[in-house]
C-alpha cells in the first residue's frame, strides 16, 4: 500500500475543503466523492490509474470528514443533500474547474447526482453508486418493507439522543460494524478500515452525520440558504448527462432490485451494471469496475 498523497486545501464560502490531487493540472478533471462512513482511501486504486492516463483527479474529504473544516463556528453543521451538492459546486469554483467527470457513491454519489441533475453543463459524465441518489424527502415517512426497514436501523438509531451519544462515544466501532454489515463478502475490510477510521475524528463528524440522517426524514430543519435547492430536488429532477450506475450485488444496506427502478430518472445515455461479489463500498471493493465505467464514458 503506497502512502496517501499530500492533502491540499480549497477555501470556499463555508469550508476549508481538504482534497487529494493526482495527475497533471492540465488534465481533464475527474472528481471522486466518497460516502458515509468512508473517505478518500476508497479511491486509492482508482485515482492513480486515472492520473496515469493524464486526467486531473481530485478526491475531496466531505464536510465532517478528515481535515475538512468549517470556516467559523456559526455555520450550520448541516449534512443535508443540498449542502453536499453546494460543497461540490463550491470546490469546483475554488479549483477553477468549469466541468468535470463525477464519480461518487452514498453521500458522494448524492452530491454528484444533484449537480448532474441541476447543473448538467458542469458534468462531463457521471458514475453513480446505486443509481439515482436524490432523496425524496416529501415521501420519506412512508414505511418500506420490513427487510428494508431492518437494514436502515442505524438511521433510526441516529434519530434518538441515545444514538447521538452512541456515535459520539463509539464512532470507530460503529462505523466498522457498518463496513462489515454493508460489505459482507469483502475480505479486505478489516485490513483497510484503520486507514479510513481517523477521518471520523473530525470535530464536526457527529453533528453532520446526525443532521444528515434526521433531515432526510423531515426530523431536522435544513439550512434556510439551501431551501431553494431542496425545493427543486423535491420534484425529483431527471439526470440527462451520460451515466453509468454501479450496484454491488452483495450490498448489505441497499441490495439492487432485479428490475432497475431508477432507469426512468435518467434521460440520456444510461446503463446499470450489477457487480457480483461486491458490497456497498463500490470503488474500494471493485476498483477495476469503477475505473472501467469512468473510462467507458470518458473514452468510449
Amino acid at each position: 500500500m503506497t502512502a496517501a498523497p499530500k492533502v491540499n486545501f480549497a477555501v470556499t464560502p463555508l469550508l476549508r475543503i481538504a482534497y487529494e490531487e493526482h495527475g497533471p493540472a492540465s488534465g481533464e478533471p475527474v472528481i471522486l466523492l466518497h460516502g458515509f462512513p468512508y473517505d478518500p482511501r476508497a479511491f486509492d486504486e482508482v485515482a492513480p490509474a486515472l492520473a496515469q492516463r493524464g486526467y486531473r483527479v481530485v478526491v475531496p474529504y466531505l464536510r465532517g470528514y478528515g481535515p475538512t473544516r468549517f470556516n467559523n463556528p456559526a455555520i450550520a453543521r448541516s449534512g443535508q443533500q443540498a449542502a453536499l451538492a453546494q460543497d461540490l459546486l463550491d470546490l469546483m469554483q475554488a479549483l477553477d474547474i468549469p466541468q468535470a467527470a463525477l464519480c461518487g457513491y452514498d453521500w458522494g454519489g448524492r452530491a454528484a447526482c444533484i449537480v448532474a441533475a441541476l447543473w448538467p453543463e458542469r458534468v462531463r459524465c457521471l458514475v453513480t453508486g446505486d443509481g439515482y441518489n436524490l432523496q425524496d424527502i416529501p415521501h420519506s415517512t412512508q414505511p418500506l418493507g420490513p427487510e428494508d426497514e431492518h437494514r436502515l436501523w442505524y438511521q433510526y438509531y441516529f434519530h434518538t439522543a441515545r444514538g447521538v451519544e452512541g456515535l459520539r462515544q463509539n464512532r470507530r466501532e460503529l462505523c466498522q460494524l457498518l463496513w462489515r454489515l454493508w460489505s459482507p463478502t469483502w475480505q479486505r475490510g478489516a485490513e483497510l478500515y484503520p486507514l479510513t477510521a481517523p477521518s471520523f475524528d473530525n470535530p464536526d463528524f457527529v453533528e453532520v452525520v446526525i443532521h444528515s440522517y434526521r433531515h432526510r426524514f423531515g426530523y431536522a430543519p435544513g439550512d434556510p440558504a439551501l431551501e431553494w435547492m431542496e425545493e427543486k430536488l423535491a420534484a425529483q429532477p431527471a439526470i440527462g448527462v451520460p451515466s453509468i450506475s454501479l450496484c454491488g450485488a452483495n450490498d448489505g444496506v441497499g441490495p439492487p432490485s432485479e428490475h432497475d427502478d431508477d432507469a426512468g430518472h435518467f434521460t440520456g445515455r444510461y446503463e446499470r451494471r450489477v457487480l457480483a461479489g461486491v458490497g456497498h463500498n463500490i470503488p474500494q471493493e471493485a476498483p477495476e469496475a469503477t475505473l472501467k465505467a469512468l473510462l467507458d464514458l470518458l473514452e468510449g
